[in-house]
């Protein structure tokens, strides 16, 4: 760590082009000699304010060079520029008039870590989630070409995010319409080729050329009259380009490929941008760049610096050897994995690009042959773990909450309609702090609970994570465990492994007129405002099925039912218990508490609860509230029958 205190400069860097650039307007008055001192400031620059703030940090290094020159070609705002993902948009923001906001990042009330329609004009397009980019811009320009619009739309998009199914849906659309487009493909992995040097350059070069367009272009007016003419030359351009380049695939698609180019050159990417953006169809630019550029240990280790913590300016003073840390909940999930391949040989752990974030990385290590990271492709990864589990395989798909969305169809159709063993460990479930509403886990108890099939559980500490885990596993069908993202109440999880009680909670205190029911990981707040309530507090543990024994008895000795849960109230585990209640014909005052029916921002994670009343003391005064209207209710109607005539209360 010390070393980053050399590398990332602690005071905000003396940038003379860089103060002087408000939009990209002012960017393009400057000559292009100028460019690499602007590509060096700007990523001074994002090493200053990255350092300051924390957040996503290999990535938009990487893009620098590309990010000037695309800005400098294209007359943004008025042409299209989208960004996949936006883990690599922070240059972009920095020339789009956010220069000074950028010590606000990921914080409430401050910007976005990622792009947002209404942060900018120069954020043509909101993400969050990979591989959109090339279906976005492929609407823009079918859009401007409708509307008659003379603008030009660009994508960038990461080697990652294309192995995505939906991108290469995108790309075999825009080929069939033959908009005119361009796509950007950031290769910062070299997953899909390697740079072949100078030579793969030249022809780079002569291939974006207005010399060899216009030859290309005139070949086929003159060869189109021979029959069998244009064929003939679209075979000898193939197979002069798949001497030197990796393109044949794009080719196929029918996009015109040119690449991979340097992009870290940008003068290189200027030029071959320029002439680009006049040709007409599909086009595809392939760049390789090194993802945390400038940064030596960003670039030895980009996956470890996709995203940093704030970084103080100096060492603090030496303190005292602490003990370490509570686990998070990813991890507790990759010990139990672990654990539980050493005693199960039909256990496989599937995850869509998500190895570390997920806390699979030991089992990767250890049991490689049973390990399968399917890229960023959720779909394929449930119907994969469906066609394991039809053939005595029990796999365990780990995912995020918010990434599960996108895979909706196939957990119904494939896994919860065929009723199939499949363990489901979703991660970042709730409210997820700086990442923000892109990212946060606010649906899942929602969209799972209406699925026939599947049992959900929700652990309020460790040790019942590991269980619940164990439980689904052994439970035949379709099972979710959803947890948050961070760390719990430091509960020691038992080395052992028992299965809990289907559909049983348990009650955790015993108090008077208010009985609380909490789903997951907001018990301990649910307990402190009892203690002080003297309220009765349940931890439900599992939201279907439901323990309907336990919600009669509480609902027969209490005035109130509280449920809490960290999901959104519409359609979650509140709205389970009321409709128990109703199935049940029992007329009891229920106050529903969760997250609103809104889009949540960034900032950290117990000021968005606070901000929704999931804080402690949030959750109290509700429950003060609503106690105080029934009393109210209550007092009104004694003091009705009392002035009521005699003999006629009842009427």
């Amino acid at each position: 760590m010390a070393r980053l205190f050399h590398e990332i400069p602690a005071r905000r860097p003396h940038t003379p082009y860089l103060d002087k650039i408000d939009s990209p307007r002012d960017l393009r008055q400057l000559p292009e000699d100028a460019l690499p001192i602007v590509v060096d400031e700007l990523r001074e620059y994002l090493l200053y304010c990255v350092g300051q703030t924390g957040g996503h940090f290999g990535a938009g290094l990487g893009v620098v060079e590309l990010t000037v020159a695309l800005h400098y070609v294209y007359h943004t705002p008025d042409d299209r520029l989208v960004w996949d993902v936006g883990h690599q948009s922070y240059p972009h923001k920095i020339l789009t008039g956010r220069r000074e906001q950028m010590l606000t990042i990921r914080q409430a009330g401050g910007l976005s870590g990622f792009n947002k329609r209404c942060e900018s004009e120069y954020d043509t397009f909101g993400v969050g989630h990979s591989s959109t980019s090339i279906s976005a811009a492929l609407g823009m320009a079918l859009s401007a070409a409708t509307l008659g619009h003379d603008r030009r739309i660009a994508a960038v998009i990461g080697d990652g995010a294309m192995t995505a199914g939906m991108a290469f849906e995108a790309l075999n659309h825009a080929a069939h319409t033959g908009a005119d487009m361009l796509v950007v493909l950031n290769d910062n992995q070299m997953s899909i080729s390697r740079n072949l040097g100078g030579l793969n350059t030249y022809f780079s070069r002569l291939w974006a050329s207005k010399f060899y367009t216009g030859l290309r272009e005139g070949g086929k007016t003159v060869l189109a009259k021979i029959p069998k003419g244009w064929a003939i030359a679209r075979k000898t351009e193939e197979y002069m380009k798949g001497m030197v380049a990796p393109g044949t695939l794009f080719e196929e698609l029918g996009w015109n490929y040119i690449g991979p180019i340097d992009g870290h050159d940008v003068h290189e990417l200027v030029n071959t941008l320029r002439n680009m953006r006049e040709f007409s169809g599909p086009q595809l630019l392939h760049i390789i760049t090194t993802k945390g550029k400038g940064f030596a240990p960003a670039e030895a280790d980009p996956v470890g610096y996709h995203a940093i913590n704030k970084i103080e300016a100096k060492p603090k003073a030496p303190v005292p050897v602490q003990q370490p840390g509570k686990p998070k909940y990813q991890d507790i999930f990759g010990q139990w994995l672990c654990d539980m391949a050493l005693i199960e040989p039909r256990l496989v752990g599937i995850t869509p690009a998500m190895c570390e974030g997920s806390g699979m990385v030991s089992f990767a290590r250890q049991f490689p042959e049973r390990y399968y990271d399917v890229a960023i492709a959720e779909q394929h990864a449930l119907t994969l773990a469906a066609g394991m589990a039809c053939d005595g395989l029990k796999p365990v798909v780990a995912i995020y909450s918010t990434f599960l969305q996108r895979a909706y169809d196939q957990l119904i159709h494939d896994i919860a309609l065929q009723n199939l063993d499949v363990v489901f460990a979703i991660d970042r479930a709730g409210l997820v702090g700086e990442d923000g509403a892109t990212h946060a886990g606010s649906f899942d108890l929602s969209y799972l609970r209406c699925v026939p099939n599947m049992v959900i559980m929700a652990p309020s500490d460790e040790n019942l994570c590991r269980q619940m885990l164990y439980t689904g596993f052994v439970h035949r069908g379709p099972a979710a465990v959803r947890y948050p993202r961070g760390t719990g109440p430091g509960v020691q999880p038992a080395p052992a492994m028992a299965a809990l009680p289907l559909g049983r909670g348990v009650l955790c205190r015993q108090g008077r007129r208010i009985a609380i029911l909490s789903f997951g990981t907001l018990l301990d707040s649910a307990l402190t405002c009892a203690e002080r309530l003297d309220a009765s507090v349940a931890d439900m543990r599992f939201i279907k099925p439901l323990d309907g024994e336990l919600i009669d008895r509480l609902s027969a000795d209490h005035d109130l039912i509280v449920t809490l849960e960290d999901n959104a109230v519409a359609g979650g585990a509140g709205s389970a218990v009321n409709e128990y209640l109703a199935s049940r014909g029992i007329l009891k005052p229920v106050l529903n508490l969760g997250l609103p029916d809104a889009f949540l921002g960034h900032g950290k994670l117990d000021l968005l609860r606070a901000s929704v009343g999931l804080g402690t003391d949030g959750i109290e005064r509700s429950i003060t509230a609503r106690m105080q209207q029934l009393d109210g209710i209550q007092q009104a109607e004694v003091i009705r029958m009392v002035k009521a005539p005699h003999g006629t209360a009842g009427k």
